[in-house]
């Protein structure tokens, strides 16, 4: 038995908007540009991908599932990422290595502490 992780999926006011958004900030390609399934992967051939698909509900509460990214420098691409639009936010974090931003649609995601070398 085989189980392979195909990809996961956002629920989005705007998914080609968001979509657009992460496929900037994660450099991937983009696999599917319908407004109703707007899906992007790390290679058109590469999974697991993001898959943005419509819903009429704004996000109301915390995520129970959130995406982690390790960067380089931390303190470089929470910059970066700030530039894009991604916004700080508290979830009761306190005084961790990680920062927990969220995507312009207030999904949050952390950006954990630089990779070592």
């Amino acid at each position: 038995m085989s189980l392979n992780w195909e990809q996961t999926i956002i629920e989005a006011l705007d998914p080609p908007k968001l979509g657009r958004w992460w496929l900037t900030v994660l450099g991937w390609k983009l696999l599917n540009d319908d407004p109703r399934e707007f899906e992007i992967r790390p290679a058109l051939d590469q999974t697991p991908g993001l898959l943005f698909v419509p819903t009429a509900v704004p996000k109301s509460q915390k995520n129970r599932l959130h995406l982690d990214f390790r960067p380089d420098d931390q303190e470089r691409e929470v910059e970066r990422l700030l530039k894009l639009g991604a916004q700080p936010v508290d979830i009761g974090q306190g005084d961790a290595s990680w920062r927990v931003l969220t995507d312009p649609e207030g999904n949050e995601f952390c950006v954990l502490s630089s990779a070592t070398r």
